[in-house]
């Protein structure tokens, strides 16, 4: 089963928004997007984010390539009432050509690069 099936897949297709962690040479550092940004580019691995800004996403990533997003959705049932969660780790990397950049700019003609994380653990949270 592919990794973005399931539980996970059902949350980020609901999720309002999508938070992204790198860590920085200062410590953690988080900034988040709409979900159906990245919905748009499909729900795949590797999964792509139009970028517009996220300067020190990108400068985190050039020397430290682990990223985790965060998704989230009370529309979807949890454990214990509405509301699940999920976490995706993997590494990633800012493009500003290629054809996933070209793709993120056909879409989103205000992006400078697009966020391509490769996946490499999925876990349910909530």
């Amino acid at each position: 089963m592919n990794a973005l099936e399931g539980i996970c897949r059902e949350v980020i297709e609901k999720s309002e928004w999508v938070a992204i962690a790198t860590a920085g040479a200062d410590g953690p550092h988080v900034v988040a997007t709409w979900g159906d940004y990245l919905r748009r580019l499909g729900i795949a691995d590797p999964l792509r984010i139009p970028v517009g800004g996220m300067r020190k996403t990108e400068a985190n990533l050039q020397r430290d390539a682990r990223v985790e997003l965060l998704f989230g959705s009370r529309q979807v049932q949890g454990t214990r009432g509405p509301g699940k969660g999920c976490a995706i780790r993997g590494r990633a990397e800012m493009r500003a050509e290629g054809t996933d950049f070209a793709a993120a700019k056909a879409l989103f003609p205000w992006a400078r690069a697009v966020l391509v994380v490769r996946v490499e653990h999925v876990e349910p949270q909530l």
